[in-house]
């Protein structure tokens, strides 16, 4: 039986700061974020005050981004507005796990680690599937395709609030699309999280209608839409 309360979904980067990711979190009060280097998000309550902000502010340091990710909260005057996204939030529905898609090439699914940070930096700057930075591959297992030896196709585990994973970064290098590694890569880390008695989750920008429809035909569903927000801090 695969475990997982969705209400924590509602505050995924919280509730990872507060849990899972403790060891990679910076926090004072009931302010948090990740350490330089690992993630931007941050979190503050839903119904945060000037001095959480103003915590939460102490902890970036002046003019830096607060990725405030789904977060509801609105921060105080003198916080600079830097981008707002409409997205959804999809989950996995249950312990089942999707059928490993063929693909045409032979590649096989790697385990990516610390020795492959360059290479995934350069795909995420070509393709640009949303932050990744020199440490975030700590924050879960990393997956990637190569052809030839070389970098193709990368997805991994991210956030982890209670009894969930969220699957990020999915991209593919423009010369290897439609070979199916995107496909091949989500199912193994749904698999893999499965197998571990969690559920997978995702986030989507809603503009990016080939992404949704590609989770929606492996298997994942809609739980709501969401406004992704980042800030300035005074």
């Amino acid at each position: 039986m695969v475990n997982g309360d969705a209400l924590v979904l509602d505050d995924p980067v919280g509730e990872s700061l507060r849990g899972h990711h403790a060891h990679v979190a910076r926090r004072l009060g009931r302010a948090a974020t990740y350490l330089p280097g690992v993630a931007t998000f941050s979190s503050v309550s839903a119904d945060a005050d000037a001095a959480e902000w103003a915590d939460l502010a102490r902890i970036l340091g002046p003019g830096e981004l607060a990725d405030m990710f789904s977060c509801p909260a609105v921060p105080p005057p003198g916080w600079e507005p830097v981008f707002s996204l409409e997205g959804r939030q999809m989950i996995w529905p249950g312990s089942g796990v999707p059928e490993q898609p063929r693909t045409g090439t032979g590649a096989l699914v790697v385990e990516l680690g610390a020795d492959s940070v360059p290479e995934m930096l350069d795909l995420v700057a070509r393709t640009r599937p949303g932050p990744f930075w020199p440490r975030t591959h700590e924050l879960g297992t990393y997956l990637g395709i190569r052809d030839n030896g070389t970098l193709v196709a990368m997805a991994g585990e991210r956030l982890r609030p209670p009894g969930w994973t969220e699957i990020s970064v999915v991209c593919t290098a423009p010369e290897a699309r439609g070979q199916g590694h995107a496909a091949r890569l989500v199912s193994a880390l749904v698999a893999r999280i499965v197998a571990r008695d969690e559920r997978p989750f995702l986030h989507v920008a809603e503009a990016n209608t080939g992404a949704i429809a590609l989770y929606e035909r492996l298997g994942f569903k809609l739980r709501k839409h969401v406004t992704f927000q980042g800030f300035r801090t005074p």
